[in-house]
């Protein structure tokens, strides 16, 4: 049985620290490969604006096409919706019932979990990986019941990844492209050139003094 990775997100733009995300967790965790799904409308950023689909799609396929190992869905581009998790997992499964899924979530995403679609349904769906990183202290989140199940909490936390600390933000790098700043070593220079090609995030510097969505 494959053990395959999902990683979720706007990308918006994919960068380094998601590669290293991807990367750390199929290897600590075994995986054969991970997948990469671009959200359309991610339900929690309703009101922030994003890329067009296939602007950020076309980037996770441009950083990601060394390695074998990395994939990338349009899944949830294609429904042209809000996207939620449990609805992608239920589809992936589908397609694929003989493939073991695990979810790479990040301790930022793990402790609003339980305000997501469904998410003890989600958490027997499907194994976690929980990616800990350094900003977060995760002894302390161990200490919280999550808001879950105390069955749901133990199999959610049953995976954990040690990340290594890259402080890299997509905010921050929309920023610095609309200041006319470097992001080089801050996305793959395919990623850079994508950007500066297709005039990504020149304009909308004064529309993000907003929350972040790396």
């Amino acid at each position: 049985m494959q053990k395959v990775g999902i990683l979720g997100g706007t990308f918006d733009p994919v960068h380094i620290g998601h590669l290293i995300i991807a990367e750390n967790a199929r290897e600590q965790a075994g995986l054969d490969r991970v997948i990469f799904i671009p959200a359309y409308i991610p339900p929690h950023k309703t009101e922030i604006p994003v890329s067009a689909a296939e602007h950020r799609y076309r980037m996770v396929q441009l950083a990601i096409e060394d390695n074998p190992s990395l994939e990338v869905s349009d899944i949830e581009l294609r429904r042209s919706e809000v996207s939620y998790s449990v609805e992608t997992v239920e589809r992936l499964k589908q397609i694929n019932p003989e493939a073991e899924y695990y979810f790479v979530i990040g301790t930022d995403s793990l402790m609003e979990l339980h305000t997501w679609r469904e998410p003890e349904k989600l958490i027997q769906m499907c194994e976690f990986i929980v990616v800990d990183r350094p900003e977060h202290n995760f002894e302390q989140i161990k200490k919280s019941d999550l808001g879950l199940s105390k069955k749901a909490k133990q199999k959610l936390l049953k995976h954990v990844v040690l990340s290594n600390p890259v402080g890299i933000s997509a905010t921050d790098i929309r920023h610095r492209v609309a200041q006319g700043r470097s992001i080089k070593y801050l996305v793959p220079e395919e990623v850079e050139q994508y950007i500066k090609g297709h005039n990504l995030y020149q304009s909308n510097c004064n529309q993000e003094q907003e929350k972040n969505r790396s």
